[in-house]
């Protein structure tokens, strides 16, 4: 039972994984292709893990995928954050395209980072 619950997890990680690429190729714009880049890439590694962690049964090799798997979590959200607000900032944004512009406020108010510590 557990490889088919393994098999299941890799064949739909697999999927998750393609649907990002296919996203990352054909979304319009910037933000498409950040929200394809981050949430179905991210749970598809997941799944991929936990199927290679069911298939593998060793604590070790369990442990190491937790760490790749927390690492993932970790970075893969906070640089998309980072790359949608440099190009927000870069002007690469359309205005017209944001339902919400909460950045353009902060900036105005002269919140966050200086422009000119360099």
């Amino acid at each position: 039972m557990t490889d088919y619950i393994a098999g299941f997890c890799l064949i739909s990680g697999a999927v998750l994984a393609l649907c990002a690429a296919i996203g990352m190729a054909r979304l319009p714009d910037l933000f498409s292709r950040m929200h394809a880049a981050t949430k179905p890439q991210t749970l598809g590694l997941f799944l991929i893990m936990i199927g290679a962690a069911l298939r593998i049964h060793t604590a070790a090799a369990a442990g190491m995928l937790l760490v790749a798997a927390l690492l993932q979590l970790l970075t893969a959200p906070v640089s998309s954050h980072m790359v949608g607000r440099a190009a927000y900032r870069a002007g690469l944004v359309p205005a017209e395209r944001l339902a919400v512009d909460e950045l353009s406020i902060d900036l105005a108010c002269g919140e966050g980072p200086s422009q000119d510590d360099d």
